[in-house]
């Protein structure tokens, strides 16, 4: 039987990221494994508050396993270990030079200027083999720090709930409900996984939407919420005026958009939408409400290209797909 492979263990370590979510902000969700003869020997995320990292939890926990801990081991982490002095704790490089595993094996280099190739070196220098994957797996699973760091804002995922025929609601306005429960549990373990939520101010007068997580032992998760509008915030909310403002939500690294036809436009015309999750469902409502308003698209050439296809499933009677921009 051939040895699991680097890019095998680190969609592994990736997956295990998920579980660092919305919880560790302001700090990057990342995850490691301690892998030695092809068995996990210890596993770490980053804590709720961004403390301890992901490293400092893997590394602390090997202490039982008898002499040498993490020697001759193998070190998966989905971002660079951290290289600059911190006074809530040291830095994950001087715990790994620290620790001596054989190898280090990193999914994505840290682009904080702080660190940004930092830790590779001094890693490398202490003896201890670096290799960096920059693969899709640790990609997709730091996706809002690398958007904040790299773009300047959150990553942004738009959803749209539609029938068959592209509509969000009847021709009255009346939306509730297009879709069935199965979708509507998928939505709210969405909202638990992001820091913000975002509709514009039609959709929070007509709608009157919680925008909270309502799923059972997630409501401790429910994100920020945000409402585009040039009226004033309600008690609770914070309010921006263009969609370009979501650069001053600094607190945030992901931000869900769940509507209506007007917002959603505005963000697709900016190109600030980075992900498109769409849940169908199978009814036809005819003369209803659009999904969309105008995006600015002049070409249809200028339409193809733009989105890859990135998962798709039956929630019940329901269908959901999400859609990656391509950048």
């Amino acid at each position: 039987m051939s040895a699991i492979s680097d890019v095998e263990w680190m969609a592994a370590t990736a997956r295990l990221a998920a579980r660092a979510y919305p919880m560790c902000r302001p700090n990057p969700g990342v995850a490691a494994l301690l892998v030695k003869d092809d068995r996990v020997i210890a596993r770490g995320v980053t804590q709720a508050g961004g403390r301890p990292h992901a490293e400092a939890e893997a590394l602390a926990s090997v202490g039982g396993l008898g002499e040498g801990g993490a020697k001759g081991a193998t070190l998966y982490v989905t971002l660079e270990p951290c290289a600059h002095q911190s006074t809530r704790g040291p830095s994950c490089t001087d715990l790994v030079i620290a620790a001596a595993p054989k190898r280090l094996v990193i999914g994505q280099t840290d682009p904080d200027k702080r660190t940004n190739g930092e830790g590779i070196k001094r890693i490398k220098a202490a003896g201890i083999a670096v290799s960096v994957l920059d693969d899709d797996a640790s990609r997709v699973a730091l996706k809002g720090f690398l958007a904040r760091e790299t773009l300047g804002r959150p990553y942004v995922t738009l959803k749209l709930a539609t029938s068959l025929d592209g509509c969000i609601a009847l021709a009255d306005g009346s939306s509730q409900w297009i879709t069935g429960d199965m979708a509507r549990a998928h939505v709210h373990a969405h909202r638990a996984r992001c820091d913000a939520i975002l509709v514009g101010g039609a959709t929070w007068r007509d709608d009157k939407p919680r925008l909270d997580v309502r799923l059972p032992g997630l409501e401790e998760r429910s994100p920020a919420r945000i409402l585009l509008t040039r009226g004033i915030a309600p008690d609770g909310v914070r309010v921006i005026n263009k969609p370009q403002q979501i650069t001053a939500l600094e607190d945030a690294q992901t931000l869900y958009i769940e509507g209506g036809a007007l917002a959603a436009a505005s963000f697709l015309e900016l190109d600030l939408v980075d992900e498109l999750h769409l849940y169908r469902a199978p009814i036809i409502i005819g003369a209803g409400k659009a999904a969309l308003g105008d995006i600015g698209l002049g070409n249809l050439a200028d339409a193809h290209g733009r989105w890859n296809l990135a998962e798709m499933q039956p929630l019940g009677s329901d269908t959901f797909t999400s859609y990656v921009r391509v950048r």
